[in-house]
């Protein structure tokens, strides 16, 4: 968008067709409105009422965002399509997340303070020594956290629509609004849902990683994980063990480039798996993880399934115009861990907050550098982390004795020190020049080690 498109906007207009109405949940708001503007050229004020945003899908990305926007005194669409969704995710947050997003401690789960890594021999190692009493890992179920976010993001002003984003008509002038087609739910059209229309001045795309609104801006594509998880109610002398534990489990035969996990939950485990390179199997791998499991969940029942594709990396345009991508829909979720929740909420507070900021408060017009903003701290925050963990997949998830190596490693009390502070906190832990020299050398022979095991077992099998 050009320079111009800041210092004037006219011409948007509302649909009077079909005008969104507030979630049956939430209390009546008053009808918006009919506006016109009427903004000089000379003045990239708005006249007559403030700048209008949508957010497309109501994860943690987007209720973060629509919170953000109303707090903000924009005017703020949130449109999800399932109110109940529960994404299958392991929903582990870290804990500068409660604080920082002022999460209630009732919507969590359970508070890890111990991890088992296990290797693909089941060889197991504890993690989590260097814990202080009061750090733990929160587990949340999504449709529990989901549903907070966007209920607090309603009591702040956001409307919230249950409905399906079909598509997006793009302005081809700058004086021209963003017009969304969308199926609502109200109750009154059967699944169909009621075709209606929104027009607004700016839209963030927070729907996952299939994301509509990505397609409709040219995002591109970007590799992605598939997502298997099922959620097992065990007996309750076994979920005892799981109190507040969680396992990670790795080897070619839960995943050939991920890990297999058994995460608590108020009443359950959840136990999947995930790959990029192998979707096909995915079935296959996570029989895998509950064998490897099966004594600890025995008795187990199944009481849900659920798979989901996952990114792998950002995708090659995150932002076009007054559109942004944040969250799932952006590719923000790390290598290694796959972990994403954090930085979904944080991805759509940070553009959320660069739309207040460069609307002055919802008084003036954004354009594409105010987006922008967003763009230029996430990358300079975060890009590095990515990066890293990037090459810690390629170098210890490509063969079991390198993930053996990986295992090996985690056992060293200053590598967990390292791990859990900056997985807890999302900052770059500064680490001790002699204990990081020990590190290196300890990681070059874990790694030596697991080469010349490799190389054995090449020979066995000739």
């Amino acid at each position: 968008m050009s320079s111009i498109a800041f210092k004037s906007f006219t011409g948007l207009r509302r649909s009077t067709t079909a005008q969104p109405q507030p979630n049956t949940h939430l209390p009546p708001r008053s009808k918006p409105v009919k506006f016109h503007v009427t903004a000089a050229k000379t003045s990239p004020k708005l006249t007559n009422r403030n700048l209008r945003v949508a957010v497309i899908g109501g994860g943690p990305a987007g209720g973060s965002a629509a919170e953000t926007l109303a707090k903000g005194g924009v005017e703020t669409f949130l449109i999800e399509r399932k109110l109940d969704n529960c994404k299958p995710c392991g929903g582990a947050i870290p804990l500068c997340m409660v604080g920082e997003f002022d999460l209630p401690l009732d919507i969590i789960d359970r508070r890890v303070t111990k991890m088992k890594m296990i290797s693909p021999s089941n060889i197991a190692v504890d993690i989590g020594q260097t814990l202080k009493p009061h750090e733990y890992i929160g587990m949340v179920r999504r449709e529990v956290l989901d549903a907070y976010m966007r209920e607090r993001a309603a009591e702040n002003g956001a409307q919230v629509i249950n409905g399906l984003f079909l598509r997006m008509d793009v302005p081809r002038r700058w004086d021209e609004p963003y017009v969304l087609h969308y199926n609502e739910y109200d109750g009154t059209k059967g699944g169909t849902g009621l075709k209606k229309t929104l027009e607004v001045d700016a839209v963030i795309g927070a729907d996952g990683a299939n994301s509509r609104v990505a397609k409709s801006i040219g995002a591109g594509d970007y590799d992605y994980a598939i997502a298997f998880q099922e959620r097992i109610k065990i007996p309750d002398e076994k979920m005892a063990y799981y109190e507040n534990l969680a396992e990670m489990y790795v080897g070619d035969d839960v995943s050939p480039d991920f890990y297999g996990w058994v995460f608590p939950k108020c009443d359950h485990v959840a136990v999947g798996t995930g790959t990029v390179t192998h979707k096909g199997d995915i079935k296959k791998f996570q029989l895998a993880t509950r064998n490897r499991a099966k004594d600890k969940i025995l008795g187990g029942k199944i009481i849900r399934v659920e798979a989901h594709p996952i990114p792998e990396h950002p995708r090659p345009r995150r932002l076009l115009g007054r559109v942004a991508l944040v969250g799932d829909a952006a590719g923000y979720v790390t290598k290694c861990s796959g972990e994403g929740i954090y930085f979904a909420a944080k991805s759509g507070r940070m553009c959320a907050e660069a739309i207040v900021e460069g609307s002055e408060r919802g008084k003036k017009m954004v354009e594409e550098g105010d987006l922008r903003k967003y763009l230029e701290k996430w990358d300079k925050t975060y890009w590095p982390t990515y990066k890293v963990l990037d090459v810690l997949q390629k170098v210890f998830y490509r063969s079991n004795p390198a993930r053996e190596a990986f295992v090996e490693m985690c056992a060293d009390e200053y590598v967990q020190k390292m791990t859990f502070d900056s997985y807890l906190y999302k900052t770059v832990v500064p680490g001790n020049p002699l204990d990081d020299l020990k590190l290196a050398v300890n990681t070059i022979g874990s790694l030596v080690r697991a080469n010349a095991l490799r190389r054995e077992m090449e020979k066995s099998n000739v």
